[in-house]
């Protein structure tokens, strides 16, 4: 029975093997977002199609009240503003009715006028020129209010009396209508940023800092959202619309923080003020020029993995023949380059001096790159201006893509070894110092010194250890109030309920998981309150459904992403706090969970009905809808892929990359989860830059995953070496780190977060509290509807901590958690966490001024505590 289940899945892999290997390249462009077009269009539910007749309906029963003709295009400016003015006063009556008729005329204004259009061209144009009138006008702002009026109304008892299997559209309709205004203003007026248009030059500056400034209630728009994801994962409101607020989310946020060039421009002048080399080589354009790979996971690998001790003989020849044939690509052998696939081993693909001339060795991994947005066929639907036009990709020739990196902590480790090699002997601190070393010892260390790379973070790590060893005399530079900085102050508080929603959001939208009863319902917003009779409506909505959960993993990806990314450049010890909150809250296993699944099937798949796409359903004659005409998109596109799959994908990668890159604990729960075969199997997916993050994956883990799953997987190893950064002294491939240890694990982890503690206790000490005093119901909570559970057959605590030993750090540990454990209120730190370090917390925030109210358990043990931690402790005045 055995046998017969390994030789289907034998089957199966090599069909996706040769089914997947041998296609073309995906032509997709990473960016920030995909078209308007799209963009919009995702905004809306197929189920939504009966209302944007509603809204037709209510701006003709406007205009017949206003004595006008239903004509918008006729009217003059003055006219046009007079109109606004008034349906703005409307929006202030009690009554709900005549108010939301208002909000359902202005929504359509803000959709195009599309009543009165016959073209694409002419709703888009006329979406431009509205918002500039709306938002001149204070639309906006007054449609927050109304956001702030139905999220108060969500609290009544007969909302939250409805059970979650109840909530359908109807139950949404009038949120949606606010929501969709305020993203269709949002998401134009960043296309047309974007675009560098001079009409809303004005306009997008002034929104931005609307964006970045406290609403009248004091909170960040951001802020506002992630309550209400917060508070619909909590039961406490199930009709909210989650796509059409994550969508809202994830686009004020990057109005609000900026999108990848920003990202560059600020971390360059950010390197330049500390001191450092601005930034010289770009992901996304270096892989723009890699050629994708996919290493293959045959049949005969896997029998061998399976059986080592089987076929010896056998799969030794197959290895040679392995290395004896070039990379698996779509690759032709020029004339007079005969020796390639022997170069591609022994010198292109290893990264060696190469003989062959410019087309041996790494022309099998990069090619020209060839922009899709200036062919005719644009397959990704993107405009011309998502493409720098001044900004030409790196020239790539016969060598490696990126420039080898060396930390200084790997000098000095260098160093270390050699002296006690050499001499007998170590010096602490001596980062300078080869007296009696031989000369290519130092020749080694010149070349470790000549590709030293120093990151913004270690510039952050060492100045808060300078604060931390002398905070009376260190100056703290001033906080500069950055978007960034402004967004984090106001998240700080609840971070972690926040990380937690939107992980349980990104869960119930992910294909691989399975409904439950008690699990959050994100349909509500696509399921009418009749359903479906006819196989051509079930079909519809079976499409729908499918859509809606992939445009919500692909904001919620984006927008954790697009946060860790803002975080780490702003300062380094925010993104780690909301990192461990991620991972806390079992993120590295729920990506591996959406990964678990047939990926290539996930990115070609096509739940998308363009005929029912907005505007195209409402413009022009409508043709008749039946079963044929709609189910197969792929009839009417030419794009062989998703893009928001695609791109949801590569996020998913990013945002795991990041939590786990130089945290070894965290390395070990890729191999406690059994990550590798699950990212062999994302290896299928054509495309170079979702391969690198992968094959980052693959190479932090691979020293654990033991020698005969490095035997057994060289092709894998050898794309590692050809496409992935080399960090030089690291034996990645070999398994002798000195850092593998495992009882170093929860060490790692308690000082990070003894670090985080201490920097968010010193600059932001009345947030810390609150987010400490919630930590603990917010973890609890998670405990006990296992926030994101997913079970890769690794043993897992409760908090989503792998038991191979990375501690038992509780979200819910830090802050005001532990600042009662000695009867000491107030928040002053506890004895448990209280350093010489730690009274950085007082030189810099005002402590010495505070009143500390000491309970009577601590005045009754007094002398107890002073003789114990006071008289019995020895201080190494040296030390300090």
């Amino acid at each position: 029975m055995m046998l017969s289940t390994i030789n289907n899945s034998f089957e199966q892999d090599t069909h996706d093997v040769d089914g997947n290997c041998d296609g073309p390249d995906l032509d997709f462009v990473y960016a920030d977002v995909d078209s308007y077009q799209n963009e919009i269009a995702e905004l809306y539910s197929y189920t939504e199609f009966s209302e944007f007749q509603q809204n037709v309906k209510a701006f003709e029963d406007q205009m017949e009240m206003y004595d006008l003709p239903p004509n918008w295009q006729k009217l003059d400016a003055t006219a046009q503003r007079g109109i606004v003015m008034k349906l703005m006063n409307q929006l202030e009556v009690s009554n709900r009715q005549f108010r939301m008729q208002a909000a359902r005329c202005i929504l359509y204004l803000a959709q195009g006028c599309w009543a009165e259009v016959q073209s694409d061209e002419e709703q888009y144009q006329n979406t431009r020129d509205n918002v500039i009138v709306l938002y001149d006008q204070g639309v906006f702002t007054s449609f927050i209010d109304l956001l702030n009026m139905e999220i108060e109304s969500a609290c009544s008892p007969d909302i939250v009396a409805v059970k979650i299997t109840n909530v359908t559209l109807a139950d949404s309709a009038d949120l949606r209508v606010i929501l969709s205004v305020l993203y269709i203003i949002t998401e134009t007026i960043r296309d047309e940023k974007e675009k560098n248009s001079e009409d809303y030059k004005m306009i997008a500056e002034s929104f931005i800092q609307e964006i970045n400034s406290p609403l009248s209630d004091g909170e960040l728009l951001a802020v506002k959202l992630l309550g209400m994801i917060t508070r619909f994962c909590s039961g406490a409101a199930p009709h909210f619309p989650m796509k059409k607020v994550v969508l809202l989310l994830w686009k004020v946020s990057l109005l609000g923080l900026g999108g990848m060039e920003i990202l560059k421009n600020i971390k360059n002048e950010y390197r330049i003020k500390a001191g450092l080399e601005p930034i010289s080589e770009d992901t996304l354009e270096v892989t723009k020029c890699m050629r994708a790979s996919s290493p293959p996971a045959t049949a005969n690998d896997i029998l061998d993995n399976q059986n080592p001790k089987r076929n010896a003989f056998r799969r030794s020849l197959m290895k040679q023949r392995f290395l004896d044939e070039q990379e698996q690509m779509d690759i032709e052998l020029t004339p007079g380059n005969e020796s390639a696939p022997n170069n591609s081993n022994n010198g292109g693909s290893m990264g060696g001096t190469n003989n062959g001339g410019p087309n041996s060795g790494d022309d099998d991994y990069y090619r020209p790159f060839e922009d899709p947005s200036t062919t005719t066929a644009n397959p990704n639907n993107l405009p011309s201006y998502n493409t720098p036009p001044n900004i030409q990709p790196p020239q790539i020739t016969t060598r490696l893509p990126w420039t080898p990196k060396v930390r200084q902590k790997d000098i000095d480790q260098f160093l270390d070894i050699s002296r006690n090699k050499f001499i007998g002997y170590s010096l602490i601190d001596d980062h300078e110092s080869l007296a009696g070393l031989p000369q290519p010892i130092h020749e080694g260390v010149e070349t470790l010194r000549r590709h030293m790379y120093v990151s913004l973070a270690d510039i952050q790590i060492k100045k808060e250890e300078e604060i931390a060893r002398n905070p009376i005399s260190t100056q703290e530079d001033e906080i500069p109030a950055t978007s960034a900085e402004i967004l984090y102050q106001a998240v700080l508080p609840n971070l972690p309920q926040y990380m937690i929603a939107l992980l349980k959001v990104l869960l119930a939208a992910s294909p691989t998981s399975k409904s439950k009863t008690e699990s959050i319902n994100i349909m509500a917003d696509v399921l009418p309150k009749k359903m479906p009779l006819t196989a051509t409506q079930s079909t519809k909505l079976t499409v729908d459904m499918g859509r809606h959960k992939e445009v919500i993993v692909k904001a919620v990806s984006a927008i954790i992403l697009l946060y860790l990314k803002h975080f780490k450049l702003n300062h380094v010890y925010q993104f780690e706090f909301m990192s461990q909150h991620l991972v806390f809250a079992n993120c590295i296993p729920l990506v591996l969970k959406f990964f678990n699944q047939n990926i290539t099937e996930y990115v070609s798949m096509k739940n998308t009905i363009p005929l029912l796409d907005f505007p195209s359903c409402v413009i022009g004659e409508q043709p008749d809808i039946s079963g044929e005409s709609y189910v197969y998109s792929g009839e009417v596109t030419d794009k062989p892929y998703s893009w928001r799959n695609v791109f949801s994908c590569i996020n998913l990668l990013r945002i795991l990359n990041k939590l786990i890159k130089w945290k070894h604990s965290r390395v070990m729960m890729l191999v406690v989860f059994k990550s590798a075969p699950i990212l062999k199997k994302t290896l299928k997916v054509r495309h170079a830059m979702m391969q690198l993050y992968v094959l980052k994956l693959l190479k932090m883990q691979t020293k654990y995953l033991g020698r005969q799953w490095r035997k057994s997987n060289m092709k894998t190893m050898s794309a590692i070496y050809a496409k992935v950064r080399h960090r030089l002294n690291d034996d990645w491939a070999f398994g002798n780190d000195l850092e593998s240890r495992p009882w170093d694990f929860q060490a790692e982890e308690c000082t990070l977060r003894a670090c985080v503690d201490r920097f968010n206790l010193r600059r932001y000490p009345e947030a810390t509290q609150k987010c400490g005093s919630g930590g603990n119901n917010t973890n609890s909570g998670a405990n006990a509807d296992n926030t994101t559970g997913v079970n890769m057959g690794g043993n897992v605590d409760g908090n989503g901590t792998a038991s191979f030993g990375t501690g038992n750090a509780n979200p819910g540990s830090g802050g005001a958690g532990q600042l009662h454990e000695y009867g000491i209120e107030g928040g002053f730190p506890s004895d448990e966490i209280l350093t010489h370090s730690d009274f950085a917390f007082f030189g810099h925030s005002g402590w010495w001024d505070r009143k500390i109210e000491l309970t009577d358990y601590f005045k009754a043990n007094y002398s107890i505590w002073l003789e114990e931690e006071v008289y019995k402790n020895q201080t190494n005045w040296d030390a300090l």
